[in-house]
């Protein structure tokens, strides 16, 4: 059994101590709220027990954490008062991720994060191992894991990929034979389109940033209005009408310094996403070591970790309206329980590029041609002019109704929502298609962030038909295609929208033949399916 690196015992007992000495400062003061015999004082001696109590529960846990390389399985014993002895066999490990600080880096440390099928969450964390251990653990269980079998869950048993075939991958310089563990390089972000990247990309988890601004800058602010908006916020928005306080302000001022704060709010987000993708993307690096691909990324926090190619659920290329205007989209992998945007990180293999070349890679990787797209029947469309009118009317509705408790004058202009009525339900409707393949269906959902999936019919864990009510009363139906992989709120399951009902049982059968008849032909022939050579 392997302990830890010693400076792991240093840490842990440092953060285990600063919780300890200071919880007994919010228990003191939360007791002596409510009872008598509770004396603040207390605290001047509660606060240094609990500093050496969780010194010494830190460094008994560093003692008893151990974790161990074996045969078949990866083992992990943590725990001080109640142990924990896991068992990870290796057919179940679908990545392994070494991460590292800017003072991880200056000591030489890493944190080596083991992913399973079955979710995002992290099955086994070791904080921390040497560099050099890192490396050895990642390239052991990477190697353990290709001679693994695969997963009853997900079809016959996969044997290491055979070479690319594809007329589109060439061979070239990097083809001649190297150490397994030395990685093919296949795609290098250049600086250029990270900036590019940053900047015609929006996420809106850094909508955060903007809100902890305004708490530090109102708890520094002591002219803030009743503590709750800073004073800049009307300062901003006074010269376009807005209040100069909150107290006795009208409906009009209160709605222009919401309009206001919301651009600043926007505009806040965008810069705190474009800072935090060149941090996150910063020499993204993409390769090829054996049968996984293998990614190295970031400037502050440091990422590097593998994608067994045998556990891709799907393919992605996303692409927003900036980015199509450009000629640039990205390209993303799925394993099970591990996707995009899930808990335990996205997997960009190519952040972004040239829309040609990612539709290669695509195609080559996933050995599809390019798909001809079959778009719903023009019904839906008609359906999505309905269902934007039906917003309209709402926004305006609620316009008079404000008119009718507040100043709010012309509120018939809300009106002008309507215009972007039927532009909005054609661009929906042509962004929508799918294509039946032998091998694979394609799936195209979305405008603002389009998304083409490549989802091999053997990946393919179940077909369900969905239909609202407007649905039933159309004639229509949504197909809805699961696989193994890991789905978040942001990006949910592949589905093709708004079918003809015929249409969608015929899919359904189709999809559910193919599966049977693409796990026959795997269980034949012991093939991936997918290709680790797409340069």
């Amino acid at each position: 059994m392997n302990r830890l690196h010693p400076l792991s015992a240093v840490s842990m007992a440092l953060q285990r101590g600063v919780t300890g000495f200071s919880m007994p400062f919010f228990v003191v003061m939360i007791l002596s709220s409510f009872v008598d015999a509770v004396d603040i004082g207390w605290v001047f001696w509660l606060a240094p027990i609990g500093l050496v109590v969780g010194v010494g529960y830190g460094l008994a846990y560093y003692y008893r954490f151990t974790y161990a390389i074996t045969a078949d399985t990866f083992d992990v014993t943590s725990g001080v008062f109640s142990r924990r002895s896991r068992e990870i066999p290796y057919r179940r490990i679908q990545n392994v991720d070494v991460s590292q600080g800017v003072l991880q880096r200056v000591l030489g440390l890493a944190v080596v994060s083991i992913e399973t099928a079955g979710g995002g969450d992290t099955e086994a964390t070791l904080n921390y191992v040497a560099e050099d251990e890192a490396e050895r653990l990642r390239s052991e269980i990477r190697r353990l894991t290709a001679g693994a079998e695969e997963p009853p869950v997900d079809g016959p048993t996969d044997s290491a990929a055979a070479a690319d075939t594809s007329p589109a991958a060439e061979p070239g310089p990097d083809d001649r034979p190297r150490d397994a563990d030395t990685p093919i390089p296949l795609f290098d972000l250049e600086f250029r389109e990270l900036v590019l990247y940053a900047t015609t990309s929006f996420r809106w988890g850094a909508a955060i940033f903007p809100v902890m601004l305004v708490v530090f800058l109102q708890s520094a602010d002591s002219d803030s209005q009743a503590g709750a908006v800073p004073a800049f916020v009307f300062d901003v928005a006074h010269p376009f009408g807005g209040p100069a306080s909150l107290d006795g302000a009208a409906v009009g001022p209160l709605l222009v310094l919401i309009a206001i704060t919301a651009l600043q709010w926007a505009a806040v987000t965008y810069v705190a996403s474009a800072i935090y993708t060149v941090a996150n993307y910063y020499g993204f690096h993409l390769g090829r070591a054996g049968d996984d691909f293998v990614y190295e990324r970031g400037l502050i926090q440091r990422y590097s970790g593998s994608i067994p190619v045998e556990k891709v659920q799907s393919v992605t290329v996303t692409e927003n309206p900036l980015q199509r205007l450009v000629g640039y989209a990205g390209l993303w992998v799925e394993t099970a329980g591990y996707g995009p945007d899930s808990g335990g990180g996205s997997q960009s293999a190519v952040p972004l590029a040239g829309s040609d070349r990612v539709y290669r890679f695509a195609e080559t990787l996933t050995g599809i041609e390019s798909p001809r797209f079959r778009s719903p029947p023009t019904l839906a469309r008609r359906r999505y002019l309905v269902r934007y009118a039906i917003i309209g009317a709402i926004l305006v509705a609620a316009a008079a109704g404000l008119a009718q408790v507040s100043s709010l004058e012309r509120w018939y202009v809300a009106a002008i929502v309507f215009v972007a009525v039927p532009p909005a339900a054609h661009l929906r409707y042509v962004n929508l298609g799918y294509a039946v393949g032998d091998d694979h269906l394609v799936i195209r959902t979305g405008f603002w962030k389009r998304r083409t999936t490549v989802i091999p019919y053997y990946r393919i864990q179940t077909v369900s038909t969905r239909r609202s009510i407007f649905q039933r009363r159309l004639g229509l139906a949504s197909l809805v295609v699961d696989t193994a992989s890991s789905r978040t709120f942001s990006w949910g399951m592949p589905t093709i929208y708004d079918v003809d009902l015929e249409t969608a049982r015929e899919l359904q059968g189709t999809g559910r033949e193919r599966l049977q008849s693409a796990l026959r032909e795997r269980a034949r022939g012991d093939d991936l399916g997918l290709s680790v050579d797409f340069t």
